[in-house]
């Protein structure tokens, strides 16, 4: 396994696409810290689960991604236990839909902590310890969003735009230290979250199940295929690898064709 005894700290991850991408560098040999603010039961059972699966050792920080110095902490508890965070995936996130003159101030500023600051803050707190050790991977789960925009969703577009910027920022600066930043953006991806709104959305639009599948969330994937959460982590494995070293400040479509026109 090519990343045994490197350490990913991945936020967001005690469901959905972080606990994918959590599994998947597990299964790559990598020690975990992961991140969530879940019920500590079901979050501690999904730690003690991936140790046993995998072998490596995973540690929970429940840092609040909006608290600048929660978020340093968490980088140096993950450095204090391995002694190195080697990759790190910005994947918290939170949504919020509102036209732009009704947004609430609070929630404006709680999407733009979490969907875009955390990931400065966490790249603050990792870089020097990547940059010393000659070797990094700084992977940001972006969106479709962070290409193209939809109404009513003004402060996610946002975010996802400025991690977009920060990446490409932060992928220059590192250029030659041995450490790449990149972005992936995925369309919609079928998580336990997607799949709760889908019979509030068949009540609300008199449609069948496979009609708000293919005709409300998926209208604007090409494919007419939701991304899997599997999908992701492979392609986060990918850009950890060698043989990604040289893909760096980049955004990666993985959105059925939603962005190509």
């Amino acid at each position: 396994m090519p990343l045994t005894s490197k350490t990913a700290v991945v936020t967001g991850s005690t469901s959905g696409i972080g606990l994918a991408i959590a599994r998947a560098f597990a299964n790559q040999g990598c020690n975990l810290l992961i991140n969530g603010l879940r019920e500590v039961a079901a979050i501690e059972a999904e730690r003690a689960s991936i140790e046993k699966e995998f072998g490596v050792k995973v540690i929970y920080d429940r840092a609040d991604m909006s608290k600048p110095e929660e978020i340093a902490a968490m980088i140096a508890h993950a450095q204090t236990t391995f002694g190195s965070v080697d990759i790190l995936v910005n994947n918290a996130g939170i949504q919020f839909v509102s036209s732009i003159e009704d947004f609430p101030i609070e929630k404006w500023n709680q999407i733009i902590a979490i969907n875009l600051s955390s990931a400065f803050h966490a790249m603050r707190a990792a870089i020097p310890g990547m940059k010393a050790r000659g070797w990094g991977r700084i992977i940001t789960t972006a969106s479709a969003h962070s290409l193209v925009a939809s109404p009513f969703k003004s402060a996610y577009v946002a975010a996802k735009h400025g991690v977009v910027g920060l990446t490409k920022a932060a992928a220059l600066e590192l250029a030659t230290f041995g450490v790449t930043a990149n972005c992936i953006s995925p369309g919609y991806v079928w998580t336990p979250l997607v799949e709760k709104q889908i019979p509030d959305t068949m009540k609300a639009r008199n449609m069948t199940r496979e009609q708000v599948m293919h005709d409300v969330l998926l209208a604007a994937q090409p494919t007419k295929q939701f991304v899997t959460v599997e999908q992701v982590a492979a392609l986060a494995v990918f850009l950890s690898s060698d043989a990604a070293s040289q893909i760096t400040g980049a955004n990666i479509s993985m959105d059925g064709g939603w962005t190509t026109a």
